[in-house]
């Protein structure tokens, strides 16, 4: 299977995965099934390579990643990832990660878009800026 074909393959496999937008481990397990009984084994490797970026991609898209240096509160994350399910027009939900090196505020990153809110990246950003 060439890498196109398998992409394509995949992207098919990763609908049939998704209930209302989002990938569901039911799912993923029955696809996963299904593809180990109908197809020999060295055909899966590719397929299920491009198959595990593809939902990896959109179990992304579907978190707000977010990197706080303080502490959180649940109601602050959710508050968060409520700006950006408004923002992006999908349901986001929160993933917060303490990173002390961001000194204070907050980095979040959704899918491959990243809203950086820290002292740190302001600093680096003045810093950047002054030479």
């Amino acid at each position: 299977m060439s890498p196109a074909a398998a992409r394509t393959e995949a992207k098919r496999l990763l609908a049939l995965s998704q209930r209302d937008g989002t990938v569901e481990p039911g799912r993923v397990g029955a696809v996963l099934a299904a593809l180990a009984a109908r197809h020999p084994a060295h055909r899966l490797r590719p397929l299920l390579r491009a198959y595990l970026g593809a939902v990896r991609r959109e179990i992304a898209r579907s978190e707000a990643r977010i990197e706080h240096a303080g502490p959180l509160s649940p109601e602050a994350a959710s508050a968060i990832a409520a700006h950006f399910t408004k923002a992006l027009g999908r349901s986001v939900r929160p993933v917060p990660s303490r990173h002390d090196a961001l000194l204070a505020g907050f980095r979040v990153r959704v899918g491959d878009d990243v809203t950086d809110l820290s002292a740190s990246g302001r600093l680096e950003r003045l810093a950047r800026s002054l030479s």
